[in-house]
């Protein structure tokens, strides 16, 4: 499965910035060696479902411990028997715009 998700404290905290904390979160998504991309908006992490909501668990506690109130935005592609759809995907896309032109 593929998840994308995007973490983020909210409310008053204890100062630290919006990207210290998430900085912790995404630390936490490169240590689990599961293969993941992280953009501007979110972190998609590619596994089976236990290891990758383990992994966006503990991300999320990661931030939670900034602030009293967290937000978390998950979107999943759930689709058995598939890996490598990180770039796999992606790569479908690239080929039909490649193809269109």
């Amino acid at each position: 499965m593929l998840v994308a998700f995007s973490v983020a404290p909210s409310g008053s905290g204890d100062g630290d910035s919006v990207s210290a904390a998430v900085a912790e979160a995404v630390r936490i998504v490169r240590e689990s060696g599961l293969p993941h991309e992280t953009t501007s908006m979110f972190t998609t992490v590619e596994g089976d479902w236990d290891e990758v909501m383990d992994v966006v668990k503990r991300a999320t506690e990661a931030v939670s411990s900034h602030s009293p109130r967290t937000s978390l935005v998950l979107k999943a592609d759930i689709r058995p028997g598939h890996t490598g759809q990180l770039h796999e995907k992606v790569r479908r896309v690239e080929e039909h715009l490649s193809t269109d032109q």
